[in-house]
């Protein structure tokens, strides 16, 4: 179990958000800030990510015993929320049914808790893997390096808040690339559970994307959430709080106040 790094903002009733693959508890300054006006809101960086530490396993059992660890730390109630998205929502998912009496409620935005081959992501660790720091001396030369492999800006401008300058002004990335490139195939696991988890889930989707489908909704989330609803963000893509900030603060905000 590793000691997380976190960042803390707000009182009230507990709000628990973790980050995607690559991400960082940044991502989700914009939205904690104004959550933080209604709620005590707990940004993590799960290990290999951001600030927290780095170690040889990437598994989703680890990452939410991190995160029970944290909670112990924390001394969190048991009405606390816990949001996670993508890697971050199946860290989610996996402490809710491992953990309960943890939880009042969770909300995963946009995955769902089936098998999903990871080949998506091969652009991407090739071209954090391709990037030669040696011959970089500016943020741009690395987006420059980058789009070589990476054609989307957006991406690419994610991607590079991993970046960082070492004290001896070399750039550095500061997720655990080795673990992460070795360990990406196991992110795709399929979230399991011998009985399933019985208070509210909100899962939201990004209407663009396909990491929730019509057979999630039937199926797959009901099974292992059946006290769960599926809210759909019509123009939002994979990166729903990036590009609808708004509709997901509505939506969370309604969600933990029922």
């Amino acid at each position: 179990m590793l000691q997380l790094n976190f960042r803390e903002q707000g009182q009230g009733r507990p709000l628990v958000i973790l980050h995607g693959l690559f991400g960082t508890l940044d991502n989700w300054q914009t939205l904690a800030r104004q959550w933080a006006a209604h709620f005590r809101v707990i940004l993590v960086d799960l290990r290999n990510h951001g600030r927290s530490p780095h170690a040889a396993e990437h598994t989703y059992a680890l990452m939410a015993e991190d995160v029970r660890g944290l909670f112990d730390q924390l001394q969190l109630p048991a009405d606390t929320t816990l949001l996670g998205h993508s890697m971050g929502g199946k860290v989610a998912m996996r402490f809710a049914l491992d953990h309960p009496e943890r939880v009042r409620q969770i909300v995963v935005v946009d995955i769902a808790p089936r098998f999903s081959d990871m080949e998506h992501q091969d652009d991407v660790i090739e071209g954090l893997n391709a990037l030669n720091f040696a011959g970089i001396d500016n943020r741009q030369q690395a987006d420059d390096a980058l789009a070589r492999h990476i054609r989307q800006p957006d991406v690419r401008q994610f991607l590079l808040k991993n970046l960082y300058r070492r004290e001896d002004n070399s750039f550095a990335w500061r997720i655990n690339l080795p673990v992460l490139t070795a360990g990406v195939a196991a992110l795709g696991e399929e979230i399991t559970a011998a009985a399933p988890f019985l208070k509210p889930a909100l899962f939201i989707r990004g209407g663009k994307s396909d990491y929730v489908n019509a057979e999630d909704k039937l199926h797959g989330i009901p099974a292992l959430f059946p006290n769960s609803q599926v809210e759909t963000i019509v123009d939002a893509g994979h990166w729903v709080h990036a590009e609808k900030p708004q509709e997901v603060f509505e939506l969370v905000t309604a969600f933990v106040n029922q």
